[in-house]
């Protein structure tokens, strides 16, 4: 009896393994700006999100193409991550990215070449609708986006294929099966905002072999993903919320009379000393007995006072929303800052900023705050920081540069104390460092 109750659990077993590579497919979701900017990352996985990481060097030879004007198609670089693969996308702007892959042949009850076309759309449904399918994928899901419904159709070589079934995937797994109709066409409305993901088989009774393996049919499933409604306006209250509530809690300097004290530091190698004057308007005076550090250590004490200096004039309510429903990120929840030129976002956790994104034309970068100090006010100043740079168009790390800051309470403020900064590229490691000492509060105006 013991030996039939294993047996079965084996059998229960190899079910389970087959039941969930099939229940696997190739998804691709478009996601905001975020660390190292806005990507299109693809998942091995039930729906659009992180899957099994023993899967990934499967679909790592995957190729993805970004259509943002009809009919031109552009390669993306793709990296392996460890539970994905990511290409970097324009950090705004409407985009489709379609890919393809030969996943390898499969022998189940007959031998067959498992192939996947993913694709995923964002932005703008009406510039969506102006985009073409891409000729070379043979199978490949098109999307018109109209009236609160979507209409799909898949194509096969370019042409659409009547009675074919979508299946529907949305966040808590909840299926839906739409069959096209004989234009091949089939329309389906989501009853709630959320992100979803379509997939579609094809099956051709087609022998050959890959990889030295033969098959004699060939599955396709062609997928597609994308937020809905396409376009969110308006902010969250909560994201608003949370935001301000971490801006409240920054250690700032009010009616900040300026200070003046020495300086003494290495940079490159070289040290230096001499004075340094900030005025209670903010501005930096400095006399180094090295003119040609000057310039890096007035950008430091500009940076750092910058962030300290409370502003002076009434500042307009953000419009936040938050990007995504993932809550228990280490670094926080993902705000994204609707409109703005810089395409920023940020994670807030525990009431303070512990990331920054951005984009500055060709580069996008990252400020990760590992550690804060707290005030005797109870505020929060930044201790240790990493700042990444990231090539916006292949997503290549050019640069990382960590920040160690020291301060002193003099009187009512937390003035500067100490800068360590160390800086990565592949022109080696730099590690520069200066230290304020007899710091002195200027006579209030």
């Amino acid at each position: 009896m013991f030996r039939l109750f294993l047996q079965s659990l084996v059998l229960v077993g190899l079910c389970l393994q087959v039941t969930d590579l099939f229940a696997h497919f190739l998804f691709i979701r478009i996601g905001d700006h975020a660390e190292g900017g806005r990507a299109a990352e693809v998942f091995f996985s039930e729906r659009a999100e992180a899957g099994d990481p023993r899967f990934v060097p499967k679909i790592a030879h995957t190729k993805l193409w970004m259509q943002s004007q009809p009919g031109k198609f552009e390669p993306l670089t793709v990296a392996a991550a460890s539970d994905r693969l990511r290409a970097v996308v324009p950090s705004k702007g409407a985009a489709s990215v379609v890919g393809e892959c030969e996943y390898g042949v499969l022998k189940r009850d007959v031998p067959f070449l498992l192939q996947y076309f993913p694709k995923a759309v964002a932005g703008d449904p009406q510039k969506l609708n102006g985009l073409s399918s891409r000729r070379e994928i043979p199978f490949e899901i098109m999307a018109e986006f109209k009236e609160g419904a979507v209409t799909l159709t898949a194509l096969r070589n370019g042409k659409p294929v009547p009675g074919i079934v979508f299946t529907t995937v949305d966040d808590d797994l909840v299926n839906e099966e739409l069959t096209a109709n004989k234009a091949g066409k089939a329309t389906w409305k989501p009853d709630a905002a959320g992100h979803y993901c379509v997939y579609a088989k094809d099956v051709l009774a087609k022998k050959g072999s890959h990889g030295g393996e033969a098959y004699s049919e060939v599955r396709r499933f062609a997928t597609l993903a994308f937020n809905w409604p396409l376009v969110r306006s308006g902010d969250d209250d909560a994201a608003v919320a949370m935001f301000e509530k971490a801006i409240a809690a920054r250690a700032v300097w009010r009616k900040f009379p300026g200070f003046t004290a020495e300086i003494d530091g290495a940079v490159d190698g070289r040290v230096f000393s001499g004075t340094v004057k900030i005025d209670a308007d903010g501005s930096v005076e400095t006399e180094i007995d090295a003119e040609s550090i000057q310039e890096w250590v007035d950008d430091q004490l500009g940076s750092i006072v910058l962030h300290r200096k409370a502003s002076s004039g009434k500042r307009p309510k953000p419009v936040l929303r938050f990007a995504d429903d993932y809550t228990s990120h280490p670094l926080g929840r993902l705000l994204t800052f609707v409109g703005g030129s810089f395409a920023s976002s940020y994670r807030v956790k525990d009431d303070q900023i512990m990331v920054v994104n951005r984009n500055i034309g060709p580069q996008n970068f990252t400020i990760t705050i590992l550690d804060n100090d707290k005030t005797a006010d109870g505020k929060f100043l930044p201790r240790t920081y990493v700042v990444q740079y990231w090539d916006s168009k292949t997503g290549r790390l050019n640069r990382s540069e960590s920040f160690r800051n020291g301060w002193k309470r003099v009187g009512a403020f937390d003035l500067p104390e100490s800068l360590l900064v160390t800086k990565a590229s592949k022109g080696g490691l730099i590690v520069r460092e200066f230290k304020l000492s007899k710091h002195k509060l200027l006579e209030s105006k």
